[in-house]
């Protein structure tokens, strides 16, 4: 066994070890496994906020959209600023409500707020669409990494197959303390990774940062910059709107908030959570480097920058090192979809059809869900797709749609009834669906000018905004949603 695959070979065991040892003591009842008793203090919630932020998109897609597209790349430093600014003021009462009403869910907050089991559900069915592509995303990217740092000795199938062998075990077993767990090593992990090859490569190459930027912009003049059409202004606009509108509303992110034990972590973290986006620009240095270092990656292989620069730069053992690390940034994340898909489905698509069902069967549902929902991810990862960062935009699309109702419910008085809750939903995810499935885009629309690169998911959101305006001024047919409170 060669140096980089024996650590791991390790990074796999000590993860796994880690995400079983998180149970020690505790029972895992349906709180426990869900929302780790609500008593995760702000260190252990910066690490579960940070450990779905950090993932192999961060790892492998940062530096893949660095290499294949340039100066757009840096939406991605916007957009999670922006989210965690917003954090501040939004997340707060959101975990009070949960508190208070003893919420397990995305769904069960919706459900709650606006009075209506069948909102829950609905609502419940676009996480479950939204998760799929962001859990195979997380198996794609664990098997570039594995079978690279390997040097070919385990194939991407297999990295994948071991990958969800290993989450779905400590899941099962551990829940959402398993998670926390393994962030921890986790983000120490990137942290110390990323910040040295940030650093080192361009010094090792170019000497630094000045004479690596000087050195693309007169191979690849305006690559730094963003384009004329395409990825434009308007793009880079509409897209950091998007996705700092839905950077919350995933299913797993929004449970995640359940688990702090006060509501002061989450104003402590919007304060330290911006300056942690600098790892990105480290990540970013590195696919720089990978532009003239390792030219001709195309299509979905320019997620192989990062390796591809390591493996002509290290030595064996350190590719291990690099590995491991990529390695835990698909477990965390991963675990934290599977534990949300499998409480989405046994909680608020079943749970809801069989009223006799308690805690403790929907927490033994959750658990035999979880292998069943990884399967079904490692068939689509196995598959072939799309890259990386087009897997996470897909899933931007269809979470953001929930956002309008969302801040509606955190008014005084709530604008909207629950027909019009829903139809927005429906009417952005169709919008979404349609253009995704037929191929359709703004940018071949060449009368709407400047406003062709406009993100589809925005415009599914201003779709979204006009159909729920127009049935909010409909007569009231029942009573108005709850209040803020």
């Amino acid at each position: 066994m060669s140096a980089a695959l024996a650590i791991v070979a390790a990074g796999f065991v000590l993860a796994l070890a880690l995400g079983l040892y998180a149970r020690s003591g505790r029972e895992m009842g349906l709180e426990q496994w869900t929302v780790g008793g609500r008593g995760f203090g702000t260190a252990f919630v910066f690490l579960l906020m940070a450990g779905e932020i950090y993932t192999t998109f961060t790892f492998l897609g940062g530096s893949g959209i660095a290499y294949g597209k340039g100066g757009p790349a840096y939406y991605i430093l916007c957009y999670t600023t922006l989210a965690y600014v917003t954090s501040y003021w939004l997340l707060p009462p959101v975990w009070a409500y949960a508190k208070r009403h003893g919420l397990y869910t995305q769904p069960d907050f919706f459900a709650r707020k606006y009075d209506s089991p069948a909102l829950g559900m609905l609502v419940a069915l676009v996480g479950i669409v939204a998760l799929v592509p962001y859990m195979v995303l997380q198996f794609k990217g664990l098997g570039i990494i594995v079978s690279t740092a390997s040097y070919g000795a385990i194939s991407p199938a297999v990295a994948v197959w071991i990958g969800a062998a290993a989450v779905t075990a400590y899941v099962v077993v551990s829940g959402v303390h398993g998670s926390a767990w393994t962030a921890v090593l986790k983000d120490i992990s990137i942290l110390g990774v990323v910040v040295f090859l940030g650093l080192y490569l361009p010094l090792h190459y170019y000497g630094g940062y000045e004479a690596l930027f000087r050195a693309i912009e007169t191979e690849r003049p305006g690559f730094l910059a963003l384009p004329e059409h395409g990825q434009s202004p308007v793009w880079f606009s509409t897209t950091v709107l998007l996705t700092a509108l839905g950077a919350f509303m995933w299913p797993h992110t929004f449970a995640s908030l359940y688990t702090a034990k006060d509501p002061r972590a989450f104003r402590r973290n919007a304060a330290i959570l911006p300056l942690y986006q600098l790892i990105n620009l480290f990540v970013f240095m590195v696919g720089f480097v990978a532009v003239l270092q390792v030219p001709g990656l195309t299509g979905p292989d320019v997620d192989l920058a990062l390796f591809k620069l390591s493996l002509q730069s290290f030595p064996p053992w350190f590719v291990g090192v690099i590995g491991a690390t990529g390695v835990l940034t698909a477990l965390v994340p991963g675990s934290m979809i599977l534990i949300s898909g499998a409480t989405l489905i046994a909680n608020n698509l079943v749970r809801p059809l069989r009223p006799s069902q308690d805690d403790a069967a929907t927490a033994r549902l959750c658990k035999a869900l979880v292998p069943v929902i990884a399967l079904v991810c490692v068939g689509f990862a196995l598959s072939g797709g799309d890259t990386i960062v087009q897997l996470l935009l897909m899933g931007y699309n269809f979470v953001t749609q929930l956002f309008p109702c969302f801040l509606a419910s955190l008014m005084r008085r709530n604008p909207l009834d629950r027909r019009a809750a829903a139809a927005g939903i429906v009417a952005g995810m169709a919008t979404v669906a349609v253009t995704s499935l037929s191929g359709l885009s703004l940018s071949k629309l060449a009368f709407l000018g400047p406003l062709q690169d406009v993100n589809v998911g925005v415009a599914a959101l201003a779709v979204n905004l006009i159909v729920t305006a127009a049935v909010a001024r409909l007569p009231a047919a029942q009573p108005r949603p709850r209040a803020a409170g």
